[in-house]
């Protein structure tokens, strides 16, 4: 898969199978929907109409359904007919199973997907995920050529016209985010370090023309970015916060993106366990998804302000590390009490945030990490946690998940119950809680939104995406569609504007309207 060159285009034009595997895949009523003009150039000869008919004749998704249409060369497989409120229509999680799964092996493979024009930006996606970029298999070294894979789209139902160009290189912008993060994600921390990190922000802003800000190392310290100097200032690369600008003529707001990129997590001197501590180089993987979805959102044309915050560092252990008991003064002035080093994604994240609101003027603050454990016992494997003092970007990101196949669900918002798990007799806060059993993942979110300030007039969301961001050993690049979706209002890409959720007014009763008043809310894109 590493080697995968992905392509998407209007026509993949017609080729037997022998020449170029196809697997076809929609949903059934939508297979049935097209008419056999539209697949017969890439079946014929050796599958006739008969044959495609009965295939889909014998298909009985539950939850999906594959059949072969000839030898291992051709297939058509069919996703859930229907889902619950709470997943993608696209049906995205299980178009990445069967791509994986049904698609023919090649050199120059095909996939047909058939869906509704409104799907088309999530089944890209989730297209994408099947073909992860990182691998150190000797194999695949010893590999040459690149093999090719093209999409095409068959879209059924209303407006169900080829897809115009744009919308093509949309898409293909898109999946290369997702694989960049997903690439950044799988990278072993050998490969991946804090000046590696630092090294793929340089190559995106190389490619945007923009110039990184790049704090790092005794600067930090300096400059009084406790948290995030606390947390990496024992690793052999130093820890730093980047920042990447777009700031377009015409920007009538500021948005910003803060990541959390710890390279990898040991937990420090709260050391995880063997069990627990594989699989921790995943732990940057807000800030891919960020770098990710800024190259593609950037690409695409962004009508207001959008920085890209990386908080990175190394939680690792050595004489220099933070040790249990240790104070340390964050960006915000806030002291806090370290009672756990392995709680440190909110220590980095919360000088993100504060750097975001006093030096980049933010009215819009989201950021993501893999920030708990807990989150995915709150929320799942597949779906983000997110937590946000606005109840209508709160609903925006559930829709945000539901168009992009990155799904979200809330958690509960409610300091004034929560954040006195924080309390320490000798600093303003600790920084993990009394409690674990109440609303860990919840709490971890107060932390940082506690820095900004609970009256804080802006927006802030905070997206937890520890589960979600890997498949089992394979990385997702979760969170890439989810934030071109999110603010696909300001792009100006219609594609991006059709699939986000702030675009269209929602009806509000005189309470709402009251509460967004008192609170002073900036506009949503």
């Amino acid at each position: 898969m590493a080697n995968v060159l992905l392509e998407f285009k209007a026509s993949a034009g017609d080729s037997e199978p022998q020449s170029r595997p196809v697997l076809i895949v929609g949903q059934l009523a939508n297979l049935q929907q097209i008419n056999w003009t539209h697949v017969k150039g890439k079946l014929q000869p050796v599958v006739t109409k008969e044959i495609w008919q009965a295939a889909l004749a014998s298909l009985n998704p539950n939850p999906t359904d594959s059949c072969p249409l000839y030898l291992s060369l051709a297939a058509v497989a069919a996703l859930p007919s229907r889902v619950s409120r709470h997943n993608s229509p696209s049906s995205a999680h299980f178009l990445t199973r069967l791509v994986r799964t049904c698609l023919p092996a090649g050199n120059n493979r095909c996939i047909v997907m058939v869906c509704e024009r409104s799907d088309v930006f999530a089944s890209a996606c989730a297209i994408a995920r099947a073909f992860p970029l990182f691998t150190r298999r000797s194999a695949s070294s010893r590999r040459t050529e690149k093999k090719h894979v093209t999409v095409e789209f068959v879209t059924v139902g209303q407006d169900n016209g080829p897809l115009e160009v744009s919308t093509l290189e949309c898409l293909a912008s898109a999946a290369d985010g997702v694989r960049l993060a997903a690439r950044i994600v799988d990278t072993p921390c050998s490969e991946m370090n804090t000046d590696d990190f630092l090294e793929e922000i340089k190559a995106v802003g190389n490619e945007l023309g923009i110039t990184p800000t790049i704090i790092r190392g005794e600067e930090l310290k300096q400059k009084n970015f406790g948290g995030i100097y606390g947390v990496g200032k024992a690793a052999q690369h130093p820890p730093a916060l980047a920042v990447l600008s777009h700031t377009p003529s015409g920007a009538t707001q500021t948005i910003a993106w803060v990541g959390k990129g710890i390279v990898y997590d040991t937990g420090g001197l709260s050391i995880k366990g063997k069990t627990t501590m594989p699989g921790m180089k995943r732990d940057c993987g807000g800030a891919a998804a960020i770098l990710g979805a800024f190259k593609a959102t950037v690409k695409r044309g962004f009508k207001d302000n959008l920085h890209a915050v990386f908080c990175l560092a190394e939680n690792s252990v050595g004489p220099t590390a933070t040790r249990p008991d240790d104070i340390h003064t964050l960006y915000s002035g806030k002291t806090v009490e370290i009672n756990n080093t392995d709680a440190e994604g909110r220590l980095v994240l919360s000088d993100g945030v504060v750097y975001a609101s006093k030096d980049l003027s933010a009215d819009i603050i989201l950021d993501m990490a893999t920030l708990t454990g807990a989150q995915g016992i709150s929320t799942g494997k597949y779906h983000a946690a997110v937590m946000t003092n606005s109840e209508q970007w709160e609903a925006a990101c559930v829709r945000a998940g539901r168009s992009s196949g990155d799904l979200a669900h809330p958690l509960v918002y409610c300091p004034e119950l929560h954040f006195s798990e924080f309390t320490s007799a000798v600093a303003d806060m600790k920084n993990s809680v009394a409690d674990r059993e109440n609303a860990q993942s919840s709490c971890a979110g107060l932390f940082i939104g506690s820095h900004l300030g609970f009256d804080w007039p802006g927006i802030w969301v905070h997206v937890d995406i520890a589960s979600p961001v890997h498949a089992g050993e394979r990385a997702t690049g979760f969170g890439v569609a989810m934030l071109m979706a999110l603010f696909g209002q300001a792009s100006e890409e219609p594609l991006l504007n059709s699939v986000s959720p702030l675009g269209a007014p929602t009806a509000k009763n005189a309470s709402e309207d009251q509460m967004e008043r008192d609170c002073k809310r900036r506009r949503l894109i």
